[in-house]
């Protein structure tokens, strides 16, 4: 453990990791716009390095992100600098490049779990990467799962996609996952450029959760940009007494970039939440900077707008995701998505416009 964290207040559990940027397809909702590698992406030694720093704060669990993790040739050398150093891995994956010496890879290296991004139903999922690719990733799951891999289904909902869960549900049915996240597709990236309509009725997806998860035999669960504080919670993310405690960006989480850059979460893609970029910084100086990720660790209720200003869960829920609220109405705390809304009698408009200085 670095000298003198021990007593820091912040804990760094959670990592997602994004090794490179390049990816077999360039999906139109992509919010990191994968497709080419960046420029000057962090060599293998820079990555074992980021995983030795990683592990010295303490960290138990990385999720390695692309691009397309397997695009990258020395995938398995980033994979075992953090299995090696007792840290969990689980690799998403889009599922279409998956062959036998792959699977072989994952299970000598101990891979906690896999995950594959499946859109919807074949002409959905097809439509927005390319004709085939849902087919590819059914045959993932099922060699993935015939191996005896962990394997889960990760889905970005949308207007198009967001209706047709049963029909998606019925197919995966047929495999032997462990788990089925839905998470709300956000406006950045390719979905902004593309003009994707992300939204949808939160209400009813969580309706769905609610009504299929007790009969299924794998995890259904909806992810942190989606809630909260209904009379489900504790029901729907996937795990029975689990319930939404706030945005873990920067106290909790973190999200490195195949460049070195420093986020409180990977998917706050715009330059302004980079704290530091780890060629030039060390990671406990920039997780320990006082003037690190302060739209996190300096928040309190008076920051709250919209809908969310005023509500009673405005403590512990903070407004939600941070990113998803971010790009949906340009604020840091007013969440679209939350369906509670109870108020307190008397609260005040705390509306305000674009980002919160700090």
């Amino acid at each position: 453990m670095a000298a003198g964290y021990d007593d820091f207040p912040y804990k760094l559990r959670h990592c997602v990791f994004e090794v490179t940027l390049a990816c077999c397809f360039s999906c139109k909702y992509c919010g990191s716009k994968g497709g080419r590698a960046r420029e000057n992406e962090l060599s293998l030694c820079e990555c074992i390095g980021v995983a030795s720093q990683l592990a010295e704060l303490g960290l138990r669990r990385v999720s390695l992100i692309g691009g397309e993790v397997f695009m990258r040739p020395d995938w398995r050398e980033i994979t075992e600098a953090f299995t090696s150093r007792n840290i969990a891995v689980c690799i998403i994956t889009n599922g279409y490049r998956m062959d036998d010496k792959t699977v072989s890879s994952l299970k000598r290296l101990k891979v906690e779990s896999v995950a594959v991004s499946i859109d919807g139903p074949e002409d959905v999922h097809d439509a927005f990467r390319q004709k085939g690719s849902f087919k590819r990733a059914l045959d993932t799951l099922k060699t993935l799962t015939d191996a005896g891999i962990n394997t889960s289904v990760i889905s970005a909902l949308r207007a198009d996609n967001a209706p047709r869960l049963q029909e998606l549900y019925v197919t995966l049915k047929q495999y032997k996952i462990f788990a089925w996240q839905l998470q709300a597709c956000s406006p950045m990236g390719n979905a902004c450029q593309n003009g994707v309509d992300v939204n949808f009725d939160a209400a009813k997806v969580m309706k769905f959760v609610r009504n299929t998860a007790k009969d299924s035999r794998f995890f259904i669960g909806v992810a942190d940009n989606i809630g909260y504080f209904t009379e489900d919670e504790g029901e729907i993310r996937g795990f029975h007494g689990l319930k939404f405690r706030g945005c873990s960006a920067g106290l909790s989480g973190i999200g490195i970039d195949s460049v070195g850059n420093v986020k409180g979460c990977e998917s706050m893609y715009d330059d302004r939440f980079i704290e530091g970029n780890l060629r030039e910084r060390t990671l406990i100086d920039i997780w320990t900077d006082p003037s690190s990720f302060r739209y996190n660790r300096h928040f309190d209720e008076s920051l709250l707008t919209g809908g969310c200003s005023g509500c009673d869960h405005g403590g512990e829920c903070a407004g939600g995701c941070r990113s998803y609220d971010y790009f949906t109405t340009g604020k840091l705390y007013e969440n679209p998505l939350c369906p509670t809304g109870r108020k307190r009698i008397n609260s005040e408009d705390q509306s305000q416009s674009g980002i919160q200085k700090m």
